[in-house]
């Protein structure tokens, strides 16, 4: 087979494609023929050597792989051989095989291409991971998404409106602003850090919002937990804007704010019935045509650098799939 290695830390562009021996499933585990992988941002930090999680060299990354089960080890018995699925792994996506324990995988129904579940599966799961899990959205709730022309923030409002919330998303530039819209966000903004806070509270009638998802850390953070509702609740996904500024405890005393965490990798590996669960439920919601992929743009195997170096850029308006040709 084929797959994209990164054999020494460094750009893009440093990624070799190489013929390697095909996989083998240990115990459990199963082999998929991957017809296309998802580019995230966290692949661009593997290949860059800066991810909190790295594998031993050579390696591929990619952490998110649909295709067709050629393979199945011993004991696996919720998938078979044929089935198509989709995997979310910490690497080893960005070829043209990879071998996923059988907890990781989920089916797909044949009305799901390979490139919209790849689309759909890290960056969907972690917005509903956010929103579900974390934040208890409730329909009838006000729903603020920063970073929403990313692959997560798209996703987040996307399923807040599917649920029944009011959502506000905060863009970067008023291109994404208006693929936010497009996707049904009721209010956009590209509000600076220093004008977020009046901006939320003028858009919301000066009550605030029930829950933000937030992805750009910094000052924006600080200025989301002030433009909070009472009893709000914020999930940090992340610090796009490469800023942690210190937080003020009193800002989230005053109004009972809830302030929690999301790594949504940990959910595949400490309870991925919640994610498979979540990936059934946003696969539905896309048959019934209530969300949908987004996906900007595609690139083949042999381009995989230069769709890595596309979403680093930030000029991804959607998700970004690498595919391999299989139908």
């Amino acid at each position: 087979m084929r797959a994209a290695l990164v054999k020494e830390y460094g750009p893009p562009e440093g990624l070799t494609i190489e013929e390697v021996a095909d996989l083998v499933p240990g115990p459990g585990e199963v082999v998929i023929e991957v017809g296309a992988v998802s580019v995230n941002f966290p692949d661009i930090l593997v290949v860059e050597g800066t991810y909190q999680n790295l594998p031993q060299r050579p390696f591929s990354p990619g952490k998110e792989a649909a295709g067709r089960v050629v393979a199945v080890g011993e004991g696996v018995g919720r998938v078979a051989v044929g089935q198509r699925v989709l995997a979310l792994v910490e690497y080893g996506g960005y070829a043209e095989q990879l071998v996923a324990p059988e907890n990781v995988v989920v089916e797909l129904p044949d009305a799901v291409s390979y490139s919209d579940a790849a689309a759909f599966g890290l960056a969907y799961s972690t917005a509903h991971l956010g929103l579900r899990e974390r934040a208890q959205m409730k329909a009838g709730e006000t729903v603020l998404v920063t970073g929403a022309g990313g692959g997560v923030g798209s996703a987040a409002v996307q399923l807040a409106k599917a649920w029944g919330a009011t959502v506000i998303a905060l863009a970067e530039d008023d291109e994404k602003a208006d693929l936010a819209r497009r996707q049904g966000a009721d209010v956009t903004l590209t509000s600076s850090a220093e004008s977020l806070r009046d901006d939320i509270l003028a858009a919301t009638g000066g009550r605030g919002v029930d829950v933000t998802l937030e992805m750009l850390g910094g000052d924006f953070l600080i200025q989301v937990i002030r433009a909070s509702a009472w009893e709000g609740r914020v999930v940090i996904v992340g610090f796009a804007s490469g800023g942690q500024t210190p937080i003020k405890p009193g800002h989230i005393l005053v109004k009972n704010i809830s302030l929690v965490g999301l790594q949504s990798s940990d959910y595949h590996s400490r309870t991925p019935e919640h994610v498979r669960s979540a990936l059934s439920e946003i696969f539905e919601l896309s048959q019934q045509g209530r969300i949908s992929s987004c996906i900007d743009t595609s690139f083949t195997l042999d381009q995989v650098g230069a769709g890595l170096q596309y979403v680093k850029d930030g000029r991804a308006r959607g998700k970004v799939v690498v595919t391999t040709g299989l139908g």
